[in-house]
């Protein structure tokens, strides 16, 4: 349903770009990874994997470029790969970058380009012969206004295929970095070191004016973290004129607290919110130590329809729910008209609280499966009822009229009118597509019958 771009790689390049010469390269379908290395004839790769799903993949990548070019030095970043560096252990990895690589990547570089010894250099973990050495954690970044601005010319040819639902030619953008919360089943917290910092208003408003198109995801976990600097944002988008439509993540508690906030969000163009709903009800709130409550939810929904902002809610199905429990969510979401509701199975992501505390249980380890749409804890119902179920969800929130309605939103709302952006039919397609998968049990089960596979062999 999504493709966003690489703004991790962009961040990265530009904190490197005034001293040594680099290309980003976004692996999308049809891209020629060994054509654009012969051309470019990198002495060192970095590759992000920041995604659980994609370690196999990540593995691969490095794995043939390494083969290809033996003398080529290749490291990996990102989120997954800082949490887990030792899922990089492998001959065609030299080392794994920790934490945020605009700072852990100058400084491997510059070590490279000196011949210093990487063990000196913090921020890393290298591989060596012997194993595995960490080399202890870079502080944080202080200043976000200090960063270059993302360096986003190597992706704009390629723009189109960025896109979130139907909505294309995507631009993201990131004002704040980490979260104070501790919900056990995110890693982002961890990531962090358990705090969070803000990019200024003004370096905000800055970025944007440097982007041209017209959709903008931004990237924050909680955009409404702090609710004087989301006002100084929208007052200055006002005041410059500055039309975009705006994609982002909001806590449902900032959104309950704070309705005026919201309905100025509306008049600056923020048009979707993406909102971790999590549960419905106290009990399962506080197993996944949220620090919210399920009143805060449907405040915050009652909040964003008077507002006029589209909402997408996701909801975590546990293994171990029966037909009972799938009945109460599906009643739930259908009583509270939640628009756009997702589901997502409950994932022990390694670098979370919750792996740590159920990774004896894991049924695979086979990273791919870790997908939030797969089972990887043993369910209380067979799997083929389980999914039956749980596709169920999407059947009944998802019916043909309500699919319809959604792409005549999409295509005619009045905001997209004003900006000149209207859907792509191939993105009309796609997503109609994307429903139709998830709704089919059938597309689960196939991926438990494909689960013998080693990803990264």
């Amino acid at each position: 349903m999504a493709v966003v771009e690489p703004l991790g790689l962009e961040m990265v390049a530009a904190a490197l770009k005034d001293e040594h010469e680099v290309r980003v390269v976004d692996l999308l379908p049809g891209v020629d990874l060994d054509g654009v290395a012969r051309r470019f004839q990198p002495e060192v790769c970095g590759i992000s994997c920041s995604f659980t799903v994609d370690v196999g993949e990540t593995l691969q990548i490095a794995k043939a470029l390494k083969q290809a070019s033996p003398g080529m030095f290749v490291f990996v970043g990102g989120h997954h790969a800082s949490l887990n560096p030792a899922d990089f252990k492998a001959p065609w990895i030299d080392a794994i970058a920790v934490g945020e690589g605009e700072s852990s990547a100058p400084a491997l570089l510059t070590a490279l380009g000196a011949g210093d010894d990487l063990r000196s250099v913090p921020g890393l973990v290298v591989n060596t012969v012997q194993g595995q050495i960490a080399t202890g954690l870079r502080p944080l970044i202080g200043d976000l206004d200090r960063l270059p601005l993302p360096a986003r010319s190597d992706i704009e040819d390629r723009r189109r295929a960025y896109h979130l639902g139907m909505r294309g030619y995507l631009t993201s953008i990131e004002t704040s970095r980490g979260c104070p919360y501790r919900c056990t089943f995110c890693s982002v917290w961890r990531f962090h070191q358990g705090k969070i910092r803000f990019k200024s208003p003004e370096r905000v408003i800055e970025e944007l004016e440097a982007v041209e198109r017209k959709n903008v995801f931004i990237t924050d976990d909680n955009f409404l973290a702090s609710i004087p600097r989301a006002e100084a944002i929208v007052d200055l988008l006002l005041r410059k004129g500055i039309e975009k439509r705006f994609i982002f993540q909001a806590r449902t508690d900032s959104i309950a607290r704070h309705p005026e906030t919201v309905a100025k969000l509306r008049e600056a163009g923020f048009a979707t919110v993406f909102l971790g709903l999590e549960k419905i009800d106290a009990e399962g709130m506080e197993r996944v130590h949220k620090g919210n409550t399920v009143e805060c939810n449907e405040t915050a929904i009652a909040v964003l329809k008077k507002a006029g902002i589209n909402i997408f809610g996701t909801l975590i199905v546990d293994p171990d729910y029966d037909e009972k429990d799938f009945t109460r969510l599906r009643d739930y979401v259908t009583r509270h008209a939640i628009p756009n509701a997702w589901f997502t199975v409950l994932t022990p992501l390694p670098g979370t609280a919750l792996f740590e505390q159920v990774q004896e249980a894991l049924t695979t380890r086979n990273w791919e499966m870790f997908d939030l749409a797969h089972a990887v804890l043993p369910t209380k119902l067979g799997l083929e009822r389980f999914y039956r179920e749980y596709a169920g969800l999407y059947t009944a929130v998802y019916s043909p009229k309500v699919a319809v309605q959604r792409i005549w939103n999409a295509m005619f709302n009045r905001q997209g009118r004003s900006l000149g952006e209207f859907p792509r039919l191939s993105l009309v397609w796609r997503s109609l597509e994307s429903l139709r998968c998830m709704a089919d049990p059938r597309e689960y089960l196939l991926g438990h019958s494909e689960d013998s596979r080693v990803p990264g062999s």
